[in-house]
C-alpha cells in the first residue's frame, strides 16, 4: 500500500521524488528549471544533475548550490546520463526531467495523486507538456508560446495561464517528465544506452517497462510542465533519429509508432491499466509492415 509522505513542505523534509536531470552546457535553461522544481513542487524532492562536459559553469554552480550530481568529461548521452544519476537516488519514486522544462505549480502533487489512486508500484506515469510549437504530439498543450528561452520566457504569463486549458488524462506515459518506482526502474535496469545519445531511448524504456507487465501507462493532464522545446532541424538530427528507428525496430521487432499505437494506445483517454492490444486486422495490416521494413534495416 502506498502511503502519503508525512512532511508536505520544508528543507527539513524527506524527500518523495529523486528528480534526475541529465545536461549538456545549458545553465541557462538548469537554472530556470532547478529555481521551478525548488519554487513550484508542493513536496520536498531530490534533486540529482548529470552534467555531461560542463563547460558552462554547471559543474562549479551544482556544487556551490549543494545539487547532488554525478560527472563526465564527455557527453555520454541521455541514457547512460539518467543511469549514472539515478546512483545517487534516495528516493522510491524516481523522476526523469529534460533540463529545457519549467514545471508548473503543484506538479508533484497531481503526480502523487495518480500514484495513490494506482496503489501499487507498477505504474508508469507522466506529466503534460505544454509547448510553443505543435510537433504532433496528442499528449502535449500545443501551441501555447510562453518563449523559446529564459531570455524571452513570460514566467508571469505562463503560472496566469497553465491550468486555464482543458486537458484530460491520457494513455501512453513515454516522454519526461516521467515517474517510476524504484522496483520497476531495477528490474529492467534503466535506459538503454546503446540509444545514444538518446532518440527513441523513451519508446524503449516504455518497452521494457511493458515486457516487464507494466499496465498503467498514464498521463495526468493536471501535472504541468513548459517545455521549450529546443528542437534541431539539423541533418545530423535526422541521420540519428533515422538510425535510433531503425535500432528499436531491429531490438523489437515493430516500430515505436506502432507500439504507441496498438499497445500504448497513445493520447487516447485515459481509462486505467490498458488491456492487451486487438489483434484485428489494421494491427495485422501494421505488424506485417513492420516486419517488411525489418527486413531493410
Amino acid at each position: 500500500m502506498i502511503m502519503a509522505p508525512d512532511q508536505p513542505l520544508g528543507q527539513d523534509a524527506s524527500p518523495l521524488f529523486t528528480i534526475l536531470i541529465p545536461t549538456w552546457n545549458n545553465i541557462d535553461f538548469l537554472r530556470l528549471c532547478v529555481r521551478s522544481i525548488r519554487t513550484n513542487s508542493r513536496f520536498a524532492h531530490q534533486i540529482v544533475l548529470h552534467i555531461n562536459v560542463g563547460e558552462d559553469g554547471s559543474k562549479d554552480w551544482a556544487e556551490m548550490e549543494g545539487i547532488d550530481h554525478t560527472y563526465s568529461a564527455d557527453n555520454v548521452g541521455v541514457c547512460q546520463a539518467v543511469n549514472s544519476a539515478y546512483t545517487l537516488a534516495k528516493t522510491d519514486y524516481i523522476v526523469y526531467l529534460n533540463d529545457d522544462m519549467y514545471v508548473c505549480p503543484d506538479w508533484d502533487f497531481h503526480l502523487w495523486e495518480a500514484i495513490r489512486r494506482v496503489g501499487h508500484e507498477s505504474f508508469f506515469i507522466s506529466a503534460t507538456a505544454i509547448e510553443p510549437k505543435d510537433v504532433g504530439k496528442k499528449c502535449a498543450i500545443a501551441p501555447h508560446s510562453f518563449g523559446r528561452s529564459p531570455v524571452d520566457f513570460a514566467e508571469e504569463r505562463l503560472l496566469a495561464q497553465y491550468d486555464t486549458f482543458a486537458f484530460a488524462d491520457w494513455n501512453g506515459a513515454s516522454w519526461p517528465p516521467n515517474v517510476v518506482h524504484r522496483a520497476i526502474w531495477d528490474r529492467v535496469g534503466g535506459y538503454s544506452t546503446e540509444f545514444y545519445p538518446g532518440f527513441y531511448s523513451d519508446p524503449d524504456f516504455a518497452m521494457k517497462l511493458w515486457q516487464a507487465g507494466v499496465r498503467v501507462f498514464q498521463g495526468v493532464g493536471k501535472s504541468r510542465v513548459y517545455h521549450f522545446l529546443e528542437v534541431s532541424t539539423n541533418k545530423l538530427k535526422k541521420q540519428k533519429v533515422k538510425h535510433a528507428n531503425g535500432l528499436f525496430l531491429k531490438k523489437w521487432g515493430i516500430t515505436a509508432r506502432f507500439f504507441n499505437r496498438f499497445y500504448l494506445r497513445m493520447g487516447t483517454p485515459y481509462q486505467g491499466a490498458v488491456p492487451e492490444p486487438r489483434k484485428d486486422i489494421a494491427y495485422a495490416w501494421k505488424r506485417f509492415c513492420c516486419f517488411a521494413k525489418k527486413i531493410f534495416v
